[in-house]
């Protein structure tokens, strides 16, 4: 019967299919879409002095005259590579990985088109042990059920082994999911009351607690994983799990989504059976780190304002940015359990912007960086964690011409700089001076102008210092065709790896690189693979009959030692899904021993000076594997480090509100407007006074004793505009006399009225200290298949001087 489908389709949809594998073939792993991008002509130039430091190299070699093929690496590899071609004409592919080291792929491939209002489409499962050497057809475990791509595979946390697949009934009565508890082996049938919305989640902690929105917005909750469910509340728009079981969501009780401002924002920490309305005229919200934030109307119009809390919303506090107009909107970046990072955008839709730093509350901001690229069109931003380095962000910024030019900051915000040019690069045709030019890294920006970048920078956690980019080297982004570039330091120094685009995979926590060469248009059979971070490349032919690359497949974590190469092959009936799995352990096939690993000091250039690798507040000392040592890491490694703390200087320190480094500058002045003015904000529904020399500590910084610039908050002991949330809290009951009542009644609207007028005067209508507000959060709009971009029509306020332009709005979580 599958046959006979098979050729039926083959038949009427040959044409759809073949500009369906020639233009889209998408292969997705863990939700990361493979795009193929093109160059579009961008001339750029440079922002500040490059950095010239001379990195400590952990071998004598550096660069590719002293490369040595690995002994019999040819044979080796062959007899460990393993091609698995799929019987199906598929037009998409889906890869989850179940647990950690466990060996186990889930395939799901997919085809459907539309047919006379009809939704023809098949599915089908495959599974792996071995990491994707060999794979077993298992579309009989879900009973060739047309399963939803759209929700992909839902994988339980950690090693739960648990999985559930999303399917369709034919009747429409609702939906059918298939659960797994055996990592795939075998699957139970439950049929649902509801269509799901969204994917279903998974309580990190408690893999048996599942939740997901319906199509008609109510939200259900399964304590049992999946084998039964309860609606526990109707009207649901946005839900997000937070920490110790509780999930956080916003509701309208006319049963509307559209009516963001409108919203309550409520949780529940019992699973449904009691509720907690934490916030009202909520626009949107969102969680990252121990930061919750929510989005909140003021009054009539458009205004809003962000709140912040740091104990999952039973207090909030309003965000204190200096010099924000209402013509702008803004972006969270990335928070940490350290600190928030918040782009502002200029007035006018430019295009770009500034990064403001918060304080370890995630309340008061002081700015960052100027001139910071997000894209009005698509809220495109460069903005990117290296998380093998602490404290390390690159980003891109436009210069007055126009141009974009990488920048870095190895403090958290608190100083960026231009990333230094590479040792083995040559300063490309934008460089003014030949001789004198910078590295700029191309990343999210590029691809969304269809510039010829397959992989956006890619670093791990336990590959430490190691960093992987495609960029160009001139005075700014070049529109040539980008090349590889490395760094082992996170950051400071670069080298160029590969010349021309690739896709690249860090694998064995950096003792072993693999690299593609990116050409969609001609078929492959080459991987490139490193041992020694990039200095050398060695090549090897994984087949005989070339196929159609479309993306790198690694378990996530960068411990494992298996990649796959997916791709199609052509035949005279259409294109065949192929994988191609090559295991790297019989070639490193020593494992690592103690002398195979050197002492390195983070951020340093000479291991000896007493005060040299001194970033945020403490040195790190890490041992870390020889460039020259061909070994086995393992599954088991474990990045080692010795942090030492240091004594405290400016360095250890951010401008403070109100405070700004101007450029090449590492003074922290005042902001023009506030020269001379008292420097006043809003902090738990009291008004507080800064007395300051123009630095606070940088959140995280650990640095003891030292230089330590006089900073202190003044209680002004009067209540301020802190919480429209909800409003009921400022006030207070008590339990006096009738005549106390009365005469403190008085006395308070008395009161009242005049801070009423001033408090509207000053932080309503164009006061210093302005606080600006915030739309919807893009990775829960996403989540929720919900728009992330702010439409609404520019209102006026009750201040007829302010409004809100909403036509340009974008957040970002990461």
């Amino acid at each position: 019967m599958n046959t006979i489908y098979n050729c039926a389709v083959i038949l009427i949809f040959s044409v759809a299919l073949f500009a369906e594998f020639k233009e889209s073939l998408a292969l997705s792993v863990h939700s990361a879409s493979l795009k193929d991008n093109k160059y579009r002509n961008n001339i750029l130039k440079d922002l500040s002095n490059s950095l010239v430091r001379d990195r400590v190299k952990r071998s004598a070699g550096s660069g590719q005259d002293g490369c040595k093929s690995l002994q019999g690496h040819e044979s080796t590899l062959k007899n460990n590579t393993h091609t698995y071609a799929f019987n199906d004409l598929s037009g998409s592919v889906s890869l989850a990985w179940v647990g950690d080291g466990t060996g186990v792929l889930l395939v799901l491939t997919t085809f459907q088109v539309p047919f006379f209002m009809i939704r023809l489409g098949q599915s089908k499962l495959y599974r792996s042990e071995d990491y994707g050497k060999s794979f077993q057809d298992i579309t009989d475990l879900i009973n060739n059920t047309f399963i939803q791509s759209e929700f992909g595979i839902a994988i339980g946390p950690e090693n739960s082994g648990k999985v559930i697949l999303t399917g369709d009934l034919s009747d429409g009565r609702g939906s059918r999911i298939f659960r797994s508890q055996d990592f795939g082996k075998s699957f139970t049938v439950t049929d649902l009351p509801f269509h799901p919305y969204m994917q279903i989640t998974y309580n990190p902690r408690d893999s048996n607690i599942l939740m997901v929105i319906s199509v008609t917005y109510d939200l259900w909750l399964s304590e049992d994983f999946g084998a039964g469910w309860k609606k526990i509340h109707e009207n649901v728009c946005l839900v997000r799990w937070g920490i110790d079981n509780t999930l956080f969501f916003t509701t309208n009780s006319n049963g509307s989504c559209s009516n963001r401002g409108a919203l309550d924002l409520k949780k529940t920490s019992d699973y449904g059976k009691t509720f907690k309305t934490i916030g009202t005229r909520i626009y949107s919200f969102g969680l990252s780190g121990r930061f919750v934030f929510a989005s909140v109307m003021t009054g009539k119009g458009s205004m809003r304002m962000i709140h912040v809390s740091v104990d999952q919303g039973e207090v909030w506090n309003m965000a204190q940015l200096p010099k924000v107009g209402h013509e702008q909107f803004y972006s969270i970046l990335a928070a940490n359990d350290d600190m928030v990072f918040m782009h502002v955008d200029e007035p006018g839709d430019s295009g770009i912007g500034t990064i403001y730093v918060s304080d370890d509350r995630g309340i008061v901001f002081s700015k960052s960086l100027e001139r910071h690229l997000y894209t009005t069109t698509g809220g495109e931003t460069d903005f990117t964690n290296v998380t093998s380095l602490r404290g390390v962000y690159m980003t891109s910024v436009i210069s007055e011409d126009g141009s974009v030019q990488t920048v870095v900051t190895f403090d958290q915000g608190g100083k960026w700089r231009a990333l230094q040019k590479p040792w083995n690069g040559a300063c490309d045709s934008t460089a003014a001076n030949p001789n004198s030019c910078n590295l700029h890294i191309h990343a999210s920006y590029s691809t969304s102008m269809k510039l010829n970048v397959p992989m956006l920078p890619l670093s791990e956690p336990n590959a430490v210092g190691l960093i992987l980019a495609h960029g160009s080297v001139g005075d700014a982004v070049s529109v040539m065709s980008p090349d590889v570039y490395v760094s082992d330091d996170g950051g400071y120094s670069w080298s160029r790896a590969l010349k021309g685009p690739h896709h690249y995979a860090i694998l064995d926590s950096g003792g072993l690189l693999v690299a593609v060469e990116h050409n969609p248009t001609q078929p492959i059979s080459q991987i490139k693979f490193s041992t020694d971070e990039g200095q050398c490349w060695h090549v090897f032919n994984f087949t005989k009959e070339p196929l159609y690359f479309t993306g790198l497949a690694s378990e996530p974590g960068a411990r494992s030692m298996n990649v796959s190469l997916w791709g199609y092959t052509e035949s005279m009936l259409g294109q065949y899904w192929v994988s191609v799995t090559i295991d790297f352990r019989q070639l490193l096939s020593r494992d690592c021993e103690e002398s195979d690993y050197v002492q390195w000091l983070a951020h340093s250039d000479d291991i000896s000076k007493p005060t040299d690798g001194c970033i945020l507040g403490y040195k790190e000392k890490f041992l870390r594997l020889r460039k020259d040592s061909v070994c086995w890491n393992g599954r088991d490694y474990i990045v080692t480090k010795q942090p030492t703390p240091c004594p405290c200087t400016l360095d250890d320190f951010q401008c403070d509100f109100g405070y700004y480094r101007a450029e090449n500058s590492s003074e922290c002045v005042e902001e023009p407007d506030l020269k001379g003015h008292v420097l006043e904000f809003c902090l738990h529904g009291r008004k507080e006074q800064l007395q300051t020399s123009g630095y606070r500590k940088i959140p995280g910084d650990r640095c003891e004793g030292g230089t330590m610039p006089e900073r202190k908050e003044i209680d002004l002991s009067r209540n301020c505009v802190s919480n429209l949330m909800r409003p009921e809290l400022l006030t207070e009951a008590n339990s006096m006399s009738s005549a106390s009542i009365i005469a403190v009644v008085i006395t308070v609207l008395l009161v009242s009225a005049v801070t009423g007028v001033l408090l509207i005067k000053k932080y309503v209508c164009g006061g210093r200290f302005l606080v600006h507000r915030y739309s919807v959060l893009q990775q829960h709009a996403e989540a929720n298949g919900i728009e992330g971009v702010d439409e609404l029509d520019q209102h006026a306020t009750e201040c007829s001087k302010i409004q809100y332009h909403d036509d340009s709005d974008e957040d970002l979580l990461e």
